[in-house]
C-alpha cells in the first residue's frame, strides 16, 4: 500500500491520544485544575489532530459526515462514532477536573472504554480486508491497542505501567512482523486463484495489463526491499521500545521524559510506514508485483 503521510499521522497521533485520554479516564495521572488541563490539552490536539488529518486522504474531504450513516456495515462509520463519543464524554469528565476540581468517577470510565473501543475499531478497517493478508490477523488489532496503551501510559507518566506495556507491545510488534511475512504466502493466494485460471493449467502474466501506471499501482502496490525494511524494523524497535524503556528505568527527569516520548513517537512513525508500505494487496499478482 502506498504510505500516505496523512494516514500514517492519523494513525500514530489519534492512538496515542485516545491512549492518554484512556489513562485520564482512569484517574491517571490524578490531577486537577490546570495541571488536568495541560493533560487535556495535549491528548485532545493528538487525537483530533489525527482525525483531522485522516481527512486529507478522502478524496471529498467535505463529505466526511456521510461516513457515519453506514455504522451496520462499516467500521469506518463505527471509528467515528465513538471517536466523537469518546471526545464528548472525556470533555464533560476533564471540564469537571479543571473547572471543578471533581472527578466524575463513572463518566471516566464510560469515557475510557469508549477511547479503547475507538482504536480499536480503526485497527479493524484494516484487520477486516482479506485483500491484504499481512493485515488481516487479530494481532492487528493487538497491536493497535498495545501501542495506544503503551504511549497513552508514557505521556501520562505511569512509569511502571508504561514500562511493561512498552515491553508487550514490542513484542506482538515483533511477532506481527513475523506472521506478516508469511501471511501472503499463507493465505493461498496467487496468479492462479486471483485469475481463475488456476483449474486449466499454469498461470503466468503474458504480458503487462498497460505500460504505464494506473491509480491501482500507485495506490496498492509499493514495494519496500527486504534490506531496507529489516534496517527500518530495527530503528523502530530501538526507538519505539529499546530507548524509551531505558530512559523510563533511568532516575526520573522531566528532559529524559520527554525525549522517551519523543523517541517512541518517532519509531511508531516508522512501524506505521512499515504497516502500509509493506501491506501486499493481492490486486499486485495481477501485476506480476507478488
Amino acid at each position: 500500500m502506498h504510505p500516505a503521510p496523512s494516514v500514517i499521522a492519523f494513525t500514530t497521533l489519534s492512538g496515542l491520544g485516545f491512549g492518554l485520554l484512556f489513562w485520564l479516564g482512569l484517574g491517571f495521572p490524578n490531577v486537577t485544575g490546570w495541571v488536568a488541563f495541560v493533560f487535556f490539552v495535549i491528548a485532545y490536539l493528538m487525537a483530533a489532530g489525527g482525525l483531522l488529518a485522516s481527512t486529507f486522504h478522502l478524496g471529498r474531504p467535505e463529505r466526511f459526515l456521510k461516513a457515519f450513516r453506514q455504522w451496520q456495515t462499516s467500521w469506518l462509520s463505527r471509528e467515528g462514532i465513538c471517536a466523537v463519543s469518546a471526545l464528548i464524554v472525556m470533555a464533560i469528565y476533564g471540564a469537571g477536573l479543571v473547572f471543578l476540581g471533581t472527578k466524575w468517577t463513572a463518566l471516566g470510565l464510560i469515557g475510557a472504554l469508549l477511547c479503547l473501543l475507538t482504536v480499536f475499531t480503526t485497527s479493524m478497517i484494516y484487520a477486516q480486508l482479506k485483500t491484504i493478508p499481512r493485515w488481516h490477523t487479530g494481532l492487528t488489532p493487538a497491536l493497535f491497542l498495545g501501542l495506544s496503551l503503551a504511549g497513552g501510559a508514557l505521556l501520562a507518566g505511569q512509569v511502571t505501567m508504561a514500562t511493561a506495556l512498552l515491553v508487550l507491545a514490542g513484542i506482538i510488534q515483533f511477532i506481527w512482523w513475523l506472521q506478516g511475512d508469511k501471511a501472503l504466502a499463507q493465505s493461498g493466494t496467487n496468479m492462479a486463484t486471483a485469475t481463475g485460471l488456476g483449474n486449466i493449467g499454469t498461470v503466468r502474466a503474458f504480458e503487462p495489463p498497460h505500460t504505464g501506471t494506473n491509480y491501482l499501482l500507485n495506490e496498492f502496490v509499493y514495494v519496500v526491499g527486504r534490506k531496507h525494511a529489516t534496517k527500518l524494523r530495527v530503528i523502530s524497535l530501538v526507538l519505539m521500545i529499546g530507548l524509551p524503556v531505558l530512559l523510563l528505568l533511568a532516575p526520573f527527569g522531566h528532559i529524559l521524559a520527554l525525549l522517551a516520548v519523543l523517541s517512541h513517537m518517532t519509531g511508531v512513525v516508522i512501524s506505521r510506514w512499515l504497516f502500509f508500505a509493506q501491506a501486499e494487496h493481492v490486486v499486485g499478482l495481477y501485476y506480476g508485483k507478488r
